[in-house]
């Protein structure tokens, strides 16, 4: 018995939109989350006792899961050196994350994250692992003029120039990981280079934090709670698994496409849920970030496989 063509498109096109809403869903995930980040960072919770609780509970999760799926964490040698690199990016990703919704709104952190795949060519080129064409640098030039704009519009209530700088090296510590764990993302699982990274990363994060957990106050308000609960299963367990998964059914440049909507929509849940500011500065120079991200593509597509749920 044969099955015809139609029930065969039937099938990929069912498969495509599942995939194409988990992916969505991933998206949704990480944008909402510098929202209730900074909520809880306005509402009690110290930044680093929130990122070190955080993290310790949701690499728990994540190397559950991980090591029943895989029996293992073993690592070759030769790559200890990039976890050690890695896991040293995810815990400076982490200072910036945390200590730029402490002094900047949502919003403007979101904004700036757009800078992300300019970082990401830039480091690329400088390191000899890629060769940018025209379209590249036009983007980052525009994408600079973009960065400028929102930093210039700092100083109004709710935003800094110390918290527009921690932003601005979210996004770099985000791409020198992205480019870290490339060569290992060849050799082991994304389960796998995110449970032993993760884990790396959280013991300086640990140490740096200890003196806020010891003195952290946990009288929170049931809202406050649910927050956290979702900052921990969401955008650091769920979207993992949710992000890795579409990957490897999709491949990485149409998981690409998505990614690049999590500054709007970090954005979009900073205006509507925490009331967000935005000034005709910002403004003007979001849209030239991503008109920079825009013309960037035209030359390149990012390899999305070597992201992962950081924030």
């Amino acid at each position: 018995m044969t099955v015809s063509t139609p029930s065969i498109e039937r099938n990929y096109v069912g498969r495509s939109r599942v995939v194409d809403a988990m992916l969505a869903g991933t998206v949704l995930l990480w944008g909402l989350n510098f929202t209730v980040t900074k909520y809880l960072i306005s509402h009690g919770w110290s930044p680093l006792a929130y990122a070190t609780i955080r993290y310790f509970l949701a690499i728990a999760l994540f190397a559950g899961y991980t090591f029943r799926r895989e029996r293992s964490f073993a690592i070759e040698r030769r790559d200890i050196k990039l976890v050690l690199l890695a896991g040293g990016l995810i815990f400076c990703n982490q200072l910036c994350f945390v200590y730029a919704l402490k002094f900047t709104q949502a919003s403007t952190v979101g904004l700036l994250l757009g800078t992300t795949p300019m970082f990401m060519g830039a480091i690329s080129a400088t390191l000899g692992l890629e060769r940018l064409g025209r379209a590249f640098w036009i983007g980052a030039i525009v994408t600079v003029v973009g960065v400028a704009l929102v930093a210039l519009s700092s100083g109004h209530a709710g935003s800094s120039a110390k918290g527009v700088l921690l932003a601005i090296a979210l996004a770099l510590t985000w791409s020198a990981y992205s480019i870290a764990i490339a060569p290992m993302m060849r050799r082991y699982s994304p389960f796998r280079i995110s449970a032993v990274v993760l884990a790396t990363g959280w013991f300086p994060l640990a140490a740096a934090g200890a003196h806020q957990v010891v003195a952290q106050q946990f009288n929170f308000g049931w809202l406050a709670w649910l927050g956290f609960g979702y900052a921990v299963v969401g955008p650091l367990f769920l979207t993992n698994l949710l992000w890795f998964t579409a990957i490897d059914r999709v491949g990485p440049s149409r998981a690409a496409l998505f990614a690049n909507f999590e500054p709007f929509l970090a954005v979009v849940f900073a205006v509507v849920l925490l009331s967000d500011r935005l000034y005709a500065m910002e403004i003007v120079g979001g849209v030239l970030i991503l008109a920079g991200i825009a013309l960037e593509r035209v030359w390149h597509q990012p390899a999305a496989g070597a992201m992962s749920a950081l924030d």
